[in-house]
């Protein structure tokens, strides 16, 4: 009956926003209610799962955005972004672009979160393919291949991280058979799918001039640009702020994040000296304050601008990315009610007595609840929980099972996840095409990493 309700509550979403052109947002707090009233929850419950799963969602992501646009726009109005574009397409030339862009988002995943680094890269991307004159969709959809194969696969991100301590799997293992997997998973996902969804969804691969989120480019004369140096050191700010907090507990700390020690008397305690300032710098939140007042710096009065001027930036760069955030909290409310609605327990009690492969089952239950709850995050830690007694008398490497579930955690992205509405709202598509091309694209990451996890489980042991 609740699955019943879940499929009738995607159906009335997508009715509400294609249909009769109900706001996304609306239509995501209205679709909440009224899969909250259909799984039965306490009408009392449900706006308070509506406000939990809002504030879990928008509490960091609020600052690194707006953070995170800031930085983006003033890059692009100095002509750090124009100046970073025409450098790449003189280096690489317009056949490798796809693979230069997905290369650079790859790294750059590695050290952040998949919704910062959109933030980060889009006014690049963007940049690139006006000056390169090829669509946007041609460089974003390696972009986002190259972000979403990070975040599955490789430590040090949320989730495979969690999944590597509930399993008792060793990090490095996970991160070099990551890396095995996430390679070709992202060539496959990026390059060769983006030549596949430019057949069947031609419609979303027209040549932008100007976006919603970042509205119309300026024009520049290149020697009125910052160096190349410099504005590729203000866009990576973040990345290399985190990047030095994740290397330094490779060194010191195994891998494992620094953390808060609490007391008997319940006092946090925060690490001091360098340890404490490694955390912070490694916060996302931090990260993106330290990185804000240098390109106030570097794209600002270093470039001759006035304070004034690079205001108008700021509130611009902040208006335009409104909307998108309360959409991606409404994804996120709608989520909260699937899990609060007892959604995950469900597909818990189907799997129980199931005799499929581990590997295979913990992707498959990874899928479901990706399907059932949006977040990726979440899906993949409720399926470690469940396939975790398998693990005792089923011989897999720990670190393979990590990679399954990451795999499937990743898998038809759609309504209920923020990355969907991220993808659509920063691409300018509409829900249509964000199915054929986004949904697919996730799906093609979790279905090839499960193929090379279970041709590894052939050698690996």
């Amino acid at each position: 009956m609740d699955f019943a309700v879940l499929v009738a509550g995607i159906l009335f979403l997508l009715v509400l926003i294609i249909k009769f052109k109900i706001n996304t947002f609306v239509s995501l707090i209205l679709t909440s209610v009224a899969v909250g009233v259909g799984l039965g929850m306490p009408l009392g419950q449900i706006p308070v799962s509506i406000q939990n799963g809002i504030a879990s969602q928008l509490g960091e992501l609020a600052i690194v955005f707006g953070f995170g646009a800031m930085l983006g726009r003033l890059v692009a109005d100095a002509g750090g972004a124009y100046r970073i574009a025409h450098t790449l397409i003189n280096i690489f030339g317009k056949k490798r672009l796809q693979l230069a862009i997905m290369v650079a988002s790859f790294i750059i995943g590695i050290a952040l979160f998949f919704e910062v680094g959109m933030v980060l890269l889009i006014p690049i991307v963007f940049a690139i393919a006006l000056e390169a004159g090829v669509p946007l969709l041609y460089l974003g959809i390696p972009m986002a291949a190259g972000l979403s194969v990070t975040h599955g696969f490789l430590p040090p991100h949320p989730a495979p991280t969690a999944i590597s301590t509930a399993l008792g799997a060793n990090p490095g293992h996970v991160l070099v058979y990551g890396l095995i997997v996430a390679i070709p998973t992202a060539i496959i996902a990026g390059p060769l799918f983006s030549k596949l969804a430019a057949k069947y969804a031609p419609e979303a691969f027209t040549i932008k001039k100007k976006l919603t989120a970042f509205g119309e480019q300026k024009e520049f004369k290149l020697e009125d640009t910052p160096s190349f140096g410099l504005s590729v050191l203000t866009s990576l700010m973040p990345v290399l702020l985190m990047a030095a907090t994740t290397i330094y507990t490779i060194i010191t700390n195994d891998g494992k994040a620094i953390q808060a020690v609490t007391d008997q008397a319940g006092n946090v305690h925060y690490p001091a000296s360098l340890e404490g300032f490694m955390m912070m710098i490694g916060n996302p939140v931090a990260a993106m304050i330290f990185s804000l007042v240098f390109a106030f710096w570097a794209m600002g009065w270093h470039q001759h601008r006035t304070t004034k001027e690079m205001m108008l930036t700021v509130e611009d760069s902040v208006k335009s990315i409104a909307m998108l955030l309360l959409v991606i909290g409404g994804g996120a409310a709608f989520k909260q009610i699937l899990i609060d609605g007892g959604i995950s327990d469900q597909i818990a009690v189907l799997f129980k007595h199931s005799s499929l492969s581990p590997l295979i089952l913990a992707w498959l239950i990874a899928v479901i609840l990706r399907i059932a709850l949006g977040s990726a995050t979440v899906a993949a830690l409720t399926a470690a929980g469940l396939v975790q007694p398998l693990m005792a008398n089923a011989g897999i490497n720990p670190a393979l099972m990590v990679l399954a579930i990451g795999a499937g955690s990743l898998a038809a992205s759609h309504v209920n996840d923020a990355g969907f509405w991220m993808f659509k709202e920063y691409f300018d598509l509409d829900v249509k095409q964000t199915l054929q091309i986004w949904t697919v694209l996730e799906t093609i990451v979790a279905v090839v990493g499960l193929l090379i996890v279970l041709l590894m489980s052939l050698f690996i042991k």
